[in-house]
């Protein structure tokens, strides 16, 4: 059974809206810039993503950017060959393939998902349908890079929820800028 990690980028204060497209239509486009990180020197980690689950969103920047990226960059490489799974009942056709058009049954498509193959899920951003993954108890980890910097504005991550859901930290590390990597398992008990 493959596991579901969201990966996230906020702003101390939640705010995850605007963060790598300087040309967004967000009240601050573009402040994650400043601070470029690594992903956890986890063995494993980009090798484990069997599977990308997006929103519509999420999925449209991405796709006019990494499929012109040359396979030497590792994290194109892996974007570009990995089966993608879009959420989404307005792009029909996607064109940045390998990418399955989930347009109905969210909840059941993702549990069938989880349900199929080894390795992980990896949704990145995705705002909506994270905090939808999480209202329906589908996720399993939660990795979340925060950086050191209050928006005030904005959409955030977190939304309510039908009833609390409980943590366990698995690891922190941070940038030399001060960015904050909290590794959390959702503890399903």
């Amino acid at each position: 059974m493959r596991e579901l990690r969201l990966v996230e980028f906020l702003s101390v204060d939640g705010v995850m809206q605007g963060l790598a497209n300087p040309d967004g239509d967000f009240a601050h486009p573009g402040w994650g810039m400043d601070y470029p990180v690594q992903p956890p020197n986890e063995p494993g980690v980009a090798n484990a993503t069997t599977a990308y689950l997006f929103g519509r969103r999420t999925y449209e920047e991405l796709a006019a950017f990494w499929p012109a990226q040359p396979d030497d960059n590792p994290m194109a490489a892996h974007l570009n060959a990995t089966p993608k799974y879009l959420v989404s009942r307005t792009v029909p056709a996607p064109t940045w393939q390998p990418t399955t058009v989930i347009a109905d049954d969210v909840h059941g498509s993702v549990a069938w998902l989880k349900s199929e193959g080894q390795g992980v899920i990896t949704v990145l951003g995705s705002g909506q349908l994270a905090r939808f993954l999480m209202a329906h108890d589908l996720v399993d980890r939660l990795t979340l890079f925060v950086h050191p910097l209050l928006l005030g504005t904005g959409t955030g991550l977190f939304g309510e929820l039908p009833s609390p859901r409980r943590l366990r930290l698995e690891s922190v590390a941070h940038s030399a800028l001060g960015t904050l990597i909290l590794d959390y398992r959702f503890r399903h008990d």
